[in-house]
C-alpha cells in the first residue's frame, strides 16, 4: 500500500498514584444464573398496566417524602420507580407496600442525584478531576453510595460522564472537563467507586452514566441547547467516557434532553440502539431525563404524548422519569400496533434485571441503625477533607508567598465566599445541607488559633455597591498578609445555570484590586464551579489558588494547602481562556489521512517527590493509544512518525519521536 509519511502528534501529561486500568467486573448475572429464568417467570404473570408501572418513574418531595398518591399506585403495580425519595423511614414505608401488598410484590429502585456526595459532600466533579487522582474520586464515589445505601437509595444519576469545551455551559461542574481520556479515566473511576463488583452489597448503588449523548456540545453554552456534531467526533471525543462506564459494568444510563444532528437523543436509534445496544452490548436499562420523553412534542419530531411514548420506547428508552406518556398511551400504541409486546417486554426485562442485581428481591430493606452510623460519620468527613485539598490547583506562587507561616501574627480574611456555608458545598449537593459546610474563616481560625483573623466580606458576590470596600482595606492595612476569597455563587453554575460572561461576577475585581493596592501580600482563593477569566488577578497578585467548590470540608481543606500542611499537586482538567471570545477553546484543539489534534492526552500518573527524589515512570503506547477513525469510520493506525511529550501540563513540555511502519 502507497502511504504519505505524516507526523502524528501524541501527549502523555507526566503529573504529580498510579492508575490501572482494572478489568470489568464480574457480571451480576453471571454469579445469578437464575435471574433471566425468574425475570420471564415474572413476565408471564404480569399484566400490562403492571408491565407499564416497572417503566414509570415519579418524583418525591424534595425533602425525601413520597407523594400522596403513591402508595396507592405502588399497591397496584403501577410505579416501579422514584427520585428524590430518601431516608430509610420513607423508602422502607413505600417499599413495605410494593413487597407486601402490591399483588406480584415487586420492589422498588429509589433514586437521587448523589453527584458529588450524599450528605457527606465532596468537590464538585470538575474539583475533583483536577486530583488527576483516579483512587481519590473512586474513593469519594464509594462513600458517596455508602451513606446513600445507608438512606435506603439503590441508584444515583450519575457520573456525568459529557465532555465539555465551552465553560459558558453551567453543568461543566458536573463532569470532567474537555478531555475525552482524562473524561475516560474518571467515568470508570465513579462507575467502579459507586457499583463496586457487585451492587448488591449494603455500601453500593447501581450508577447511571448520562447524559447519552453531546449534552456537553450545546451551541453557544446554552443548556439544553441543539447540538451538531459529526460521528467521528461523536466516537473520537464524546462516545469514550460513555464506553469506559459500560466497559466497568455500569448499570444504567440517561438519555438526554437535546437534540443531535436534528434527532432527539431521548428517541435516537443510533445511539440508542446501533451504538449502545449493538455496537456496546449494554444489558442494563435507559432511564429518560426529567420529562424529556414529552419534551419530543417541543423538539417537533412527535405530534403528541402518543407518538413520543411510541417514538422512545421504540429507541430503547425504557424508563420513563416523571411524565407518564408510556402508561397513558403503552396500551393504545399496543392495540394500533404502533408498539409491539416484545418491544415493552425487554424494557421491562431490563429494569427488573437491574433489580435483581441490586438484590432487591432478596433483601429489599434499609436499616435505620446504619443510616445513623454511616451518614456523616467521623471518617467520611476525614476523607472529604483529604479529597478537597487534593483538588486544589495552585495557579501561581510568585516571591513564595504560599505556604503561609503558622507564626504569622495576623491574617486579613476578605470576599463574599470567605464565610459562606451554603457556595462551599456547590450546586448538585445529594441531602447536603449548608449548616455542615466549614467555611474558609472556620478552617482558618482553626489552623490559627493564636493569630488575629481580621474578616471583612468586602461586598456580596454581586457586588454592585463599594460600600463595604472601607472595611475591606482597613483589614488589610492591619494584616500581616492577605488572603481574598473570590468567585462565583453555588448556583450560578449547574443545570440551567449558563454565563454569557466568565469575569468574576459583579465589582469583585474591583474589590481585588482595591485590597491588593495596600501593597500587602495577597493570595487569591477562586471558589467556582467553571474556568473563569481573571486576566488582571493572573498578571497582578502574587498567588492564586483554584479551589473549586470544594465541600463539607472546603475550608479545613484550604486552610492544609495555605499553610503547608498539603502540597497542592492539582492540575487544571479544563482550559481558562483570557475571553469568552475565543470559547470554544482546549488544548487539543483539531497529521493523518484525517485532519489530527495538535495533541492528545494518552496517559498520566499522580507522583508524589520529595525534595532532590527522582523516579522512573513508564508508559506503554498500543494501537489504541495510537489509531483514529478513518473517512469510513474504521479505527486504524496508520504507519509514520510520532511524536511523544512528556511534562507537568500540556503546555510545559519535552518531547522526542518514534515511527510506526507498515508490515
Amino acid at each position: 500500500m502507497k502511504t504519505n509519511k505524516r507526523i502524528r502528534l501524541l501527549l502523555i501529561l507526566l503529573l504529580v498514584h498510579t492508575f490501572l486500568l482494572a478489568p470489568a467486573p464480574v457480571s451480576h448475572s453471571q454469579r445469578q444464573p437464575d435471574v433471566e429464568a425468574r425475570i420471564t417467570a415474572l413476565l408471564a404473570r404480569m399484566t400490562l398496566a403492571e408491565k407499564l408501572g416497572q417503566l414509570q418513574q415519579l418524583d418525591g418531595h424534595a425533602d425525601g417524602r413520597f407523594k400522596d398518591d403513591q402508595p396507592e399506585l405502588v399497591r397496584k403495580g403501577l410505579l416501579g420507580s422514584t427520585l428524590n425519595v430518601r431516608g430509610v423511614k420513607n423508602t422502607n414505608d413505600l417499599q413495605r407496600i410494593a413487597v407486601e401488598q402490591s399483588r406480584l410484590k415487586i420492589p422498588m429502585i429509589f433514586g437521587f442525584d448523589v453527584i458529588h456526595g450524599y450528605r457527606t459532600v465532596f468537590p464538585i466533579p470538575l474539583g475533583e478531576t483536577a486530583s488527576w487522582d483516579p483512587a481519590a474520586v473512586k474513593r469519594a464515589a464509594s462513600i458517596a453510595a455508602a451513606e446513600s445505601r445507608a438512606a435506603g437509595v439503590h441508584w444515583t444519576f450519575a457520573p456525568m460522564v459529557d465532555i465539555a469545551r465551552d465553560a459558558r455551559w453551567g453543568r461543566i461542574a458536573e463532569g470532567s472537563g474537555e478531555d475525552p481520556y482524562l473524561g475516560s479515566v474518571m467515568a470508570r473511576a465513579r462507575v467502579e467507586g459507586f457499583q463496586g463488583t457487585d451492587y448488591s452489597a449494603n455500601d453500593k448503588v447501581v450508577a447511571c452514566a448520562k447524559h447519552w449523548v453531546a449534552y456537553g456540545a450545546a451551541e453557544a453554552g446554552r443548556d439544553y441547547n441543539t447540538t451538531d456534531v459529526s460521528e467521528r467526533n461523536l466516537r473520537q471525543v464524546y462516545f469514550p467516557p460513555f464506553k469506559a462506564a459500560v466497559d466497568a459494568g455500569v448499570g444504567t444510563f440517561m438519555s438526554a434532553f437535546n437534540s443531535l444532528n436534528g434527532v432527539p437523543t431521548s428517541a435516537n436509534p443510533f445511539t440508542l440502539t446501533d451504538v449502545l445496544r449493538g455496537e456496546w452490548k449494554f444489558d442494563g436499562f435507559v432511564v429518560s431525563d426529567y420529562e424529556s420523553i414529552k419534551e419530543l412534542i417541543n423538539h417537533g419530531v412527535a405530534a403528541d404524548g402518543a407518538e413520543a411514548a411510541q417514538e422512545a420506547l421504540s429507541s430503547n428508552v425504557d424508563m420513563e422519569m416523571v411524565s407518564r406518556l408510556y402508561n397513558q398511551h403503552g396500551a393504545g400504541l399496543l392495540k394500533q400496533r404502533r408498539l409491539t409486546p416484545q418491544t415493552i417486554d425487554e424494557a421491562v426485562r431490563r429494569i427488573l434485571r437491574i433489580k435483581f442485581r441490586l438484590g432487591l428481591f432478596d433483601k429489599p430493606y434499609a436499616d435505620e441503625a446504619r443510616e445513623r452510623a454511616v451518614i456523616l460519620s467521623p471518617a467520611n468527613v476525614a476523607a472529604a477533607r483529604e479529597v478537597a485539598a487534593r483538588s486544589i490547583v495552585l495557579l501561581k506562587n510568585e516571591k513564595d508567598v504560599l505556604p503561609l507561616a503558622k507564626s504569622v501574627k495576623s491574617v486579613a480574611l476578605i470576599g463574599p465566599l470567605a464565610d459562606s456555608q451554603k457556595d462551599m458545598i456547590g450546586s448538585w449537593t445529594g441531602d447536603g445541607r449548608a449548616e455542615d459546610a466549614i467555611t474558609l474563616l472556620q478552617g482558618l481560625k482553626s489552623k490559627l488559633p493564636q493569630a488575629k483573623i481580621n474578616y471583612a466580606k468586602g461586598c456580596e458576590i454581586g457586588c454592585e455597591t463599594a460600600d463595604g470596600f472601607e472595611d475591606a482595606v482597613r483589614a488589610a492595612s492591619e494584616s500581616d498578609v492577605v488572603i481574598l476569597a473570590v468567585g462565583e455563587s453555588a448556583e450560578m453554575s449547574g443545570e440551567a445555570a449558563s454565563r454569557s460572561s466568565l469575569d468574576l461576577p459583579g465589582g469583585q475585581l474591583d474589590l481585588v484590586k482595591v485590597v491588593q493596592a495596600t501593597g500587602k501580600p495577597t493570595i487569591v482563593v477562586l471558589m467556582n464551579g467553571r474556568p473563569l477569566t481573571i486576566n488582571w488577578i493572573a498578571e497582578n497578585t502574587p498567588a492564586i489558588l483554584e479551589t473549586w467548590f470544594a465541600g463539607t470540608q472546603a475550608g479545613n481543606a484550604i486552610a492544609d494547602v495555605l499553610f503547608g500542611d498539603v502540597n497542592p499537586g492539582g492540575k487544571l482538567p479544563v482550559t481558562f481562556p483570557r475571553a469568552v471570545g475565543q470559547i470554544p477553546l482546549y488544548y487539543n484543539h483539531v497529521v493523518a489521512s484525517m485532519t489530527r489534534p495538535v495533541k492528545e492526552l494518552k496517559g498520566f500518573e499522580r507522583v508524589r517527590l520529595e525534595p532532590g527524589m527522582k523516579r522512573r515512570v513508564k508508559f506503554a503506547l498500543n494501537p489504541e493509544q495510537l489509531g483514529f477513525y478513518n473517512r469510513k469510520m474504521r479505527f486504524v493506525v496508520e504507519p509514520g512518525d510520532f511524536k511523544v511529550m512528556v511534562g507537568p501540563n500540556s503546555q510545559d513540555l519535552i518531547e522526542s519521536t518514534f515511527q510506526v511502519v507498515e508490515r
